[in-house]
């Protein structure tokens, strides 16, 4: 196999980046170690939810060749790491960039691109990857170009795609990075050139990190609100109107996915190795962490109104995977949720039309397909759009509504 491009990595990064470069005119490699994803890939199935089997096809129809064979390499154009990052023990994984760098190293030729895309802390690219794309023998910046670009992937997102969504890029060397930046305006509209790698992988840690930190905010601003008496979602409807110098974040009952939850973990263990404080971030993730726990006490105490107890409860949660309509568990809130709510006791069940299964310290959690008589509280955890909301506000004994989404006498907001 030849190539123009070669992608490691056919998750939900590596997938839609490989699908616009076909689409661009690129022969296109797809590598991924997992058998199952490069055999679905072959058959036309896709794993990946914003990317639906005509898209597969298309791709497959343009030349993309789906492999677990690093061997195009040697005659890619341009490659690109797209594997994932996250946490061991709470201290960032690099795992798989270090399995891709020797893959990618052992067969690299010259004059080639390298590209990381995955997340991580600064200093990755030069500290960790460079090393080992030089083992065989040719010099980043001489013999090779070597860039990074942090992924902007947002999974459900139909508004803000690859294609439309900045594209910031960075080289080892101002060639590299004007290398780097050629490549990416083949595929996207605009490119945003980083003074250098470091600056990069920060901007990546940044963006979640401000996420990170404003959603604790809203969500230490949720309970403050309850104790008082007070509307928060009052209180941030109104504030919304602010013309300036306010964007607004909604409370919920934890963060999940990859980005939010582990992604500024990498900012904090760096500045931590560095012997510098990292506490706004470190803080920002104790209050998200906790926000399930605060679910289940507000589910107890309407559990146990009027007479009622916790123990023996039958609680159904209506959304569990981390983000509305997506079919994503990574991290789900929801998971604290069930873990405290059995603590106490209560039988819980869930539905959600995106998790056919979901489980928990390996037991599973039952589904179910609907609200029934039978039900003592339902808790609202992701606002899917199948779900008819004013039916269940009428039909149900008693809710809670962790997204402020919902009227009745009977619902309860977070």
């Amino acid at each position: 196999m030849s190539a123009d491009l070669v992608v490691v990595g056919l998750g939900y990064v590596g997938l839609p980046l490989a699908r616009r470069a076909a689409a661009a005119g690129l022969a296109v490699v797809g590598v991924d170690t997992d058998a199952e994803v490069v055999a679905g890939l072959a058959a036309g199935r896709s794993h990946v939810q914003d990317i639906g089997a005509a898209a597969i096809a298309g791709m497959l129809a343009a030349g993309f060749t789906a492999t677990a064979d690093f061997a195009a390499v040697s005659t890619a154009d341009t490659v690109v790491i797209c594997v994932p990052t996250g946490l061991v023990d709470g201290e960032p994984d690099l795992r798989a960039v270090l399995a891709a760098g020797r893959a990618v190293g052992a067969r690299l030729r010259p004059g080639s691109l390298v590209v990381l895309e995955s997340t991580s802390y600064p200093g990755t690219t030069e500290e960790v990857l460079l090393p080992l794309l030089e083992s065989g023998g040719l010099v980043a910046g001489v013999d090779f170009n070597l860039g990074y670009s942090p992924e902007r992937i947002d999974p459900g997102n139909g508004e803000y795609v690859l294609e439309n969504t900045p594209k910031v890029v960075a080289g080892l060397t101002p060639v590299c990075a004007k290398r780097c930046a050629a490549f990416y305006e083949l595929l996207v509209d605009s490119v945003v050139v980083a003074a250098g790698l470091r600056e990069a992988e920060t901007s990546k840690l940044l963006e979640n990190s401000y996420r990170l930190v404003n959603i604790a905010l809203v969500n230490e601003l949720a309970v403050f609100c309850d104790r008082l008496g007070i509307d928060v979602w009052d209180v941030l409807r109104c504030s919304a109107t602010k013309p300036f110098g306010f964007q607004p974040f909604s409370p919920g009952p934890g963060v999940g996915g990859h980005c939010i939850p582990v992604d500024p973990r990498y900012l904090a263990n760096r500045a931590r190795a560095e012997g510098l404080p990292c506490s706004v971030v470190t803080t920002a993730h104790e209050v998200n962490t906790g926000m399930p726990g605060y679910v289940v006490r507000r589910a107890r105490d309407i559990l146990a109104r009027d007479g009622g107890r916790v123990f023996g409860a039958r609680v159904l949660l209506l959304g569990v995977t981390y983000k509305a309509d997506v079919a994503d568990l990574r991290q789900s809130p929801a998971t604290g949720v069930v873990r405290q709510l059995r603590a106490l006791g209560a039988e819980v069940s869930y539905h959600d039309p995106h998790a056919p299964t979901f489980t928990v310290d390996g037991d599973p959690v039952p589904a179910s397909s609907g609200v029934d008589p039978g039900t003592d509280l339902v808790v609202l955890l992701q606002a899917h759009r199948d779900y008819d909301l004013a039916h269940i506000a009428r039909t149900a004994k008693a809710v809670l509504d962790t997204r402020g989404i919902m009227d009745g006498d009977n619902v309860e907001r977070l």
